[in-house]
């Protein structure tokens, strides 16, 4: 490729800081404009690719129209509030362009369900549809996939995640989007969960049955949960707890430890902080636990290894996608991350809301097929449950 795809960035947020900055520094990309309904965002924006990143200044398009309608336009990245991600994918899709939209999918199931119909038929056509979930391109989560995938780990039988952040009340005051079913589909499992959703469905596969509680517990004028637990069985049998919250003061960790017969990793903050696979021995000693008890530094380089110098968790992450994104292009081969994949984690959060919601477990295909579209989700109790202690 000799000419640079042209991309345009529909939302100016903060996010769309981080794929300008990738965008930017990648010599197979070129940032043609910003589409965005507040104009002062998106004046922000250009000025920090211009000023800060020291590139050329980007057209600030008139709405979303006058940038799909632009012929040097070649992919449209969507980086809007949640709730309005497959509105305007839907719209580029038809426009003829490559699409890229940043996590969630949607906040709805059945407009994930749509864009997931589209991105088969645009991929039929030769252009690509995908989500942002750039954790999956992560070194020690590559490690461990490929440990999982190998039978390294022999029958992996159980995972923990949990999500332990804190966002103070002005995070959710900030926009009245936020805290909103509408808008943010949900809470702490929706915004700041799903990239570990994902990546529990990534390394363990399909969900058959999911139990959950939410509640809202230390914040105020908000409707979605900022705490949820769940427990998740797997189809290979595989069980799983799922904790997701911004209550967790000070800022805590992201974790994740996968476990199986003959194998188990740990995983902090995307750093591989413990891998053990039976296969792996010192000549000389028996199998098992023995000196090499971490083998984590002889799976990913050592700036994935906890101790390191801290990183910008977002730009390499994201960076690492936009490679896969545009070897995907060129090659018209699919992405690394399918739209179907992310419709599975936005269906095992739902999951979660369901069973919150009709206080029962639920069964993961049926939330994925749409039974529970109509269902309107609640989150649970602000306050102490009746009869337990305060």
């Amino acid at each position: 490729m000799t000419t640079p795809l042209g991309v345009v960035l529909v939302g100016a947020g903060m996010i769309a800081k981080v794929h300008a900055r990738v965008i930017v520094a990648h010599p197979a990309l070129k940032l043609l404009g910003i589409a965005d309904h507040a104009s002062a965002s998106a004046v922000a924006l250009a000025d920090f690719v211009e000023t800060e990143l020291e590139s050329e200044r980007p057209t600030l398009y008139v709405g979303v129209a006058g940038a799909l309608a632009d012929p040097a336009v070649d992919v449209v990245v969507v980086t809007t509030p949640s709730g309005s991600h497959v509105a305007i994918a839907e719209q580029a899709v038809l426009a003829g362009k490559h699409v890229v939209i940043e996590k969630p999918v949607d906040v709805h199931l059945s407009r994930a369900r749509r864009i997931a119909e589209l991105a088969d038929d645009a991929r039929r056509q030769g252009k690509l549809v995908t989500v942002i979930s750039q954790n999956r391109f992560a070194p020690a989560i590559v490690a461990v996939k490929n440990a999982i995938d190998s039978g390294r780990f022999g029958r992996v039988t159980s995972a923990t995640a949990t999500v332990a952040w804190w966002r103070g009340q002005d995070y959710y005051d900030s926009g009245d989007w936020r805290g909103t079913w509408e808008f943010d589909g949900g809470g702490a499992l929706m915004n700041q969960g799903v990239h570990t959703v994902d990546l529990l469905l990534h390394l363990l596969g399909t969900p058959v049955d999911v139990f959950g509680y939410s509640g809202r517990l230390a914040h105020e004028r908000i409707e979605v949960e900022d705490v949820a637990a769940a427990v998740i069985r797997f189809a290979n049998g595989a069980l799983a707890t799922l904790l997701a919250t911004t209550n967790a003061f000070p800022e805590n960790a992201t974790r994740l430890q996968v476990h199986g017969s003959t194998g188990s990793a740990f995983l902090q903050d995307g750093r591989l902080e413990f891998f053990h696979a039976e296969d792996a021995h010192v000549e000389g000693e028996p199998r098992g636990f023995g000196r090499l008890g971490n083998q984590a530094a002889l799976e990913v380089p050592e700036h994935d290894l906890p101790g390191a110098p801290p990183q910008d968790d977002l730009f390499p992450g994201h960076l690492r996608q936009y490679e896969d994104i545009i070897d995907a292009i060129l090659t018209g081969r699919e992405p690394g991350v399918t739209v179907a994949q992310a419709t599975d984690a936005l269906a095992l959060v739902h999951a979660v809301y369901v069973s919150q919601t009709t206080g029962q477990p639920v069964r993961f295909a049926d939330v994925l097929r749409g039974a529970y579209d109509e269902l309107t989700l609640e989150t649970g109790p602000d306050h102490a449950v009746p009869g337990t202690a305060h």
